[in-house]
């Protein structure tokens, strides 16, 4: 997308705001199944607005960088933040390194988790990124690698926790500092319990009208701050062993440095087994090396598919429901069929 496709998107947006209709449509991400349009009220959204500003302290006058595609709702509420709490816009069409060409730093910035990683392998933007007051980041899971680039930046650096039906984060976790930490810490007026199947349910009735379970397996400590271990429908059910994709995919990215993901397939004797998707730029052996040595036995996948290039939404985020889809339909081979037998 280029800037001038990018200034027109807003100003579209920017006039579906302004228009007398109470709602606007957004898009989910797609990353558990196709994505859908959903109508959201202007008015939840300004409550929204107005939780992130009052938490970070944003002020009129503060800059705040927009690089996030403005069908999704996490674009739409930066532009609203600026409009709820009189801050200036910088608007940048979304692309892998956002603050290449910025000449102001902006006091508040949204980032997806790719696009940080970018930024951080070029100096210079390394450079502008640390100076952001408040960095937020969400859309995807911020691995124990990415977290240590971040922790000893000077200012505040964040992880979101939050979904379209939340318009946007409903909670915050720092990154770097002092108050790192592994636990979100809900908004003022967010309740949390959880579920009978250990899921996240939220009551945030300034955003949302109804109480919402999500599929976001999770503990609660007793500050009343809350870590998601993964998601239900990530659960694979393997021999009777229930498999968390997010825990394997964790314990891996300390020792296989390619892009992969974790899936998994139906199998007659086991009812699902693990899949390993990966990038064609390594050995399928060594990978096996690394899974067989560094994983518990029945973590370890019992098939690997390599692909060009990994599935992936619009927001970067794993496209889950295509992985199973490929893992589904790709025969398997020799290899495969040893090693699930």
């Amino acid at each position: 997308m280029t800037q001038q496709e990018f200034l027109q998107d807003l100003e579209a947006f920017l006039q579906e705001w302004q228009n007398d209709e109470p709602t606007v449509w957004v898009h989910t991400s797609g990353s558990t199944g196709t994505p859908k349009p959903l109508q959201v009220e202007k008015e939840r959204m300004c409550a929204s607005a107005r939780l992130t500003c009052s938490f970070l302290g944003l002020k009129e006058g503060d800059s705040a960088l927009l690089c996030m595609p403005l069908q999704y709702i996490a674009g739409k509420m930066v532009v609203v933040r600026s409009l709820v709490a009189g801050l200036r816009l910088l608007p940048v069409a979304p692309c892998g390194h956002p603050l290449k060409d910025l000449t102001e730093i902006p006091t508040f910035a949204a980032m997806i988790p790719m696009q940080v990683f970018n930024t951080l392998q070029v100096p210079e933007e390394r450079a502008k990124l640390m100076e952001i007051k408040h960095l937020i980041i969400g859309g995807g899971a911020i691995d124990d690698a990415l977290g240590r680039e971040l922790k000893d930046f000077p200012n505040h650096v964040w992880s979101t926790y939050g979904m379209t039906e939340t318009l946007s984060h409903i909670a915050l976790r720092r990154l770097n500092g002092a108050e790192a930490s592994d636990w979100y810490t809900p908004f003022e007026n967010v309740r949390i319990r959880l579920s009978e199947e250990n899921t996240l349910i939220i009551h945030a009735p300034s955003v949302c009208a109804e109480e919402l379970t999500t599929n976001d397996i999770a503990e609660i400590n007793d500050e009343g701050k809350f870590r998601i271990l993964g998601r239900k429908d990530n659960t694979i059910n393997s021999g009777g062993v229930k498999i968390q994709i997010e825990q394997v995919e964790a314990a891996l990215k300390k020792h296989l440095d390619i892009p992969f993901q974790i899936t998994a397939r139906k199998d007659a004797k086991f009812g699902e087994i693990v899949v390993l998707l990966y990038n064609k730029v390594k050995e399928e052996a060594d990978i096996r090396r690394i899974c067989e040595e560094k994983l518990p036995a029945y973590w370890v996948p019992k098939m690997y598919l390599p692909v060009e290039e990994l599935p992936l939404t619009g927001t970067g985020k794993p496209d889950r429901a295509t992985a199973r889809k490929w893992a589904e339909n790709h025969p398997p081979y020799e290899g495969d069929q040893r090693n699930i037998s």
